[in-house]
């Protein structure tokens, strides 16, 4: 697909599986935001990160704990960013018709989501096992993954069908 042409079809077109990507890269951009304020804490840059009055939540400290820095020898958060923003690459590569004319783009796009899902529920797990307590960021994050997961299935089993049976 041309350059002008993508331009016009992601920023005019109009169609369900392209106002659901929008709102799958929108959600991710709520996880990149979750992931800039932890990311922030994890650094040094602030000093504490505010919760919800709800004694569920403790996320200064689950994010300053072990659990929080012991993966590839960096805070936590920092990944969190470069993973959301490659969710919203995925959600935004290709035009309006990208189930018929590259099926692979949305298979790869929900296929990532669904692991995010996946390993987000065994993180939060974790979190709670080591810290009995969690991040709140890190669950309004992994309820926007929910959220992009639910989205992403149309878009999707769509793409598996013209993968499968040639274009529909």
């Amino acid at each position: 697909m041309n350059p002008s042409q993508l331009s016009e079809e992601l920023r005019l077109g109009d169609s369900p599986d392209l106002n659901r990507r929008r709102w799958i890269i929108g959600l991710s951009m709520v996880g990149t935001v979750a992931g800039q304020l932890v990311s922030l804490f994890q650094t040094g840059i602030i000093k504490k990160l505010p919760d919800p009055p709800i004694d569920v939540f403790d996320s200064s400290k689950v994010d300053a704990s072990d659990y929080a820095y012991k993966r590839l020898d960096t805070p936590d958060a920092l990944m969190m960013l470069a993973n959301y923003s490659v969710t919203a690459w995925l959600a935004g590569a290709g035009g309006k018709d990208r189930a018929k004319d590259n099926p692979i783009l949305p298979i790869a796009m929900g296929t990532k989501i669904l692991l995010d899902s996946v390993t987000n529920a065994k993180l939060g797990m974790e979190e709670w096992e080591t810290n009995k307590k969690l991040c709140f960021y890190c669950q309004v994050a992994n309820v926007a993954s929910l959220a992009s997961l639910v989205l992403s299935v149309p878009e999707v089993v769509t793409a598996v069908k013209n993968l499968t049976n040639g274009h529909e």
